[in-house]
Parts: C-alpha cells; sequence; structure tokens
C-alpha cells in the first residue's frame, strides 16, 4: 500500500510549489488552467492506483527511472517527483539514460534538462546501435533486439547505482498493442506486466504508467514543452506490427469509445476454467 505523509500537500492543491526548487523548474513553463491541473491530477490518480494495484512500494527503496526523451519517459518523471514532492513515493529516484549510439542522437538535451532541475542522474553511451544494425538483416525492424540490448545494460546500470527496482514508461496503449501482438502474431496471451521481477531475481521492473492513457500523456508534454527527443534516429522503420495494432485500437476506439479501458481491465479479469490452457486447468481432472 502507498505509505502517505500526512502532512503532505494534498493532491486537490494546485501546482503551486514555491520553496521547491525541482518543481518551480519542472512545471516552470506549464499552464495555469484548470484543464491542464485536471490532466495532470488524472495522470497522478492513475499512477498511484498502478502503484497501489501491483505493489510497486513493497520492499522498493531506489529506483532508476529510465528516460529515452520521448513523451512518455519525461511525463512519468514529473509524476513520480510530483509524487515524491507530496509524500506519497518515499524512494530515491535516479533518472538515468542510455545512449546506443544512434546517428545525430542530441547527446545535450537531457543531461542539459535534468542538471536545470537538479535531479540525480546518469547519462550512459553504449554503441549498441552498431550491434543491431550488423546482426539484423537489410529492411527487417530493430526494435526487438535494439530493446533486449537495452534491458541487459539498464539491469547492470542498476546494480552498480544501489537500485532494486528499474522504472519504464510503458502506457496503457504499450499494453494492449503488446497484447494483440502476442495474440495475432505470437499464438499466445501475454502482455506487458506493471510488475516483473527479473530471472536473476535481484531486480524489479515496474510500469507506473500502466493505466494511464497515451493521449493524455502526449497532451502533458505538449503542455509541459518537455524537450522531446524523436524515436526516428536509427532510420525507417514503417510497417511495424506495433503500428499495426495502434492503428487498430485506434478504430476500435473511435467506433465504441471507452473499448481501451474495457480491454485493459480484461487483462486483469482472468477465468482460466473458460480458457483452453491445460497448464493453467485441470480440464481432464474436470469431472461430473
Amino acid at each position: 500500500m502507498l505509505t502517505i505523509n500526512p502532512d503532505a500537500p494534498r493532491e486537490e492543491d494546485d501546482a503551486a510549489f514555491a520553496g521547491d526548487a525541482t518543481m518551480e523548474a519542472l512545471y516552470a513553463h506549464a499552464p495555469q488552467s484548470a484543464n491542464f491541473n485536471k490532466l495532470r491530477k488524472r495522470l497522478m490518480r492513475n499512477m498511484r492506483q498502478a502503484i497501489d494495484d501491483f505493489g510497486m512500494l513493497n520492499g522498493q527503496r531506489r529506483w532508476l527511472v529510465c528516460l529515452s526523451g520521448g513523451k512518455d519517459s519525461y511525463g512519468l518523471l514529473a509524476q513520480l517527483l510530483e509524487l515524491r514532492w507530496r509524500g506519497l513515493l518515499p524512494v530515491e529516484l535516479i533518472a538515468c539514460n542510455l545512449d546506443q549510439g544512434q546517428p545525430n542522437f542530441p547527446k545535450h538535451i537531457l543531461p542539459e534538462y535534468l542538471t536545470s532541475l537538479g535531479i540525480r542522474h546518469r547519462i550512459e553511451y553504449r554503441d549498441t546501435y552498431s550491434i543491431v544494425k550488423e546482426k539484423v538483416p537489410e529492411g527487417a525492424t530493430y526494435c526487438s533486439l535494439c530493446s533486449r540490448l537495452r534491458r541487459g545494460n539498464l539491469y547492470r546500470i542498476a546494480r552498480e547505482e544501489g537500485c532494486d527496482a528499474i522504472v519504464l514508461g510503458h502506457h496503457r496503449e504499450d499494453i494492449l498493442e503488446t497484447f494483440f501482438m502476442n495474440f495475432f502474431h505470437g499464438g499466445r496471451m501475454a502482455a506487458m506486466p506493471p510488475k516483473l521481477l527479473n530471472d536473476e531475481g535481484d531486480i524489479m521492473l515496474l510500469r507506473p504508467l500502466s493505466y494511464c492513457a497515451e493521449d493524455d500523456l502526449a497532451r502533458f508534454a505538449t503542455a509541459m514543452q518537455f524537450p522531446i527527443i524523436p524515436c526516428d534516429l536509427c532510420g525507417s522503420q514503417d510497417g511495424l506490427q506495433r503500428n499495426a495494432m495502434k492503428a487498430m485500437l485506434n478504430d476500435i476506439e473511435t467506433r465504441m469509445p471507452g473499448r481501451k479501458d474495457t480491454m485493459l481491465r480484461a487483462l486483469g479479469h482472468i477465468n482460466p476454467s473458460h480458457l483452453m490452457d491445460p497448464k493453467l486447468f485441470d480440464f481432464a481432472g474436470l469431472t461430473a
């Protein structure tokens, strides 16, 4: 359960972060409007709910917050910082960016941004881009191998920094798209879990944005004027299966608003006896 400081500012308070240099710098360009405050509070409520539902604070003391420079990871960091300011997140945060050697990557943006906020951070350079280019056949997509190499380095960095959790910025749409990719192309029912223990059993992987909508994160990033780094530095990746899943889900949501939330809830309400996996339910032993 969440550990709440009773003297902390309430969620209903506006974002007047006077006296806190990090929070003042973080929200320096944020609009002072009712619509923005509703958006900010909705993201915070969704994140708090995910942290509570999946026990993300169960023994965790130091989190490595992974930043790509995209809208999602910026939003993740901002919400975590505000939860800490409100006394709702009793963990130490270390921001981390893994520079994977993509051509024309703007190396200065994240260090300058994090320094301006006074946030402890680590920028790590590992040329995994060259490895991916060498191993992946021409015309194939880089994302899968790139992700595996990135994850391995992040686990190493977490251990070196004494972190017991890696925190990623995957949101509601990422989870649903992964589910349908596995459903249509992998022949299995699996998605991105909000909380996962690594194979070695020493580091937890957390996704506090699991209940947050991508559109909300995009609007939040625009309002906050985050210095976004585009995810197109490794060349054209047209035709990705994930893009097809995203288009399908957006079409469903347009035709039947609210279906994304319904599908996400379905992932948390599994009835093994009404599926077809004998490893999860003893169909052979079921007798009248």
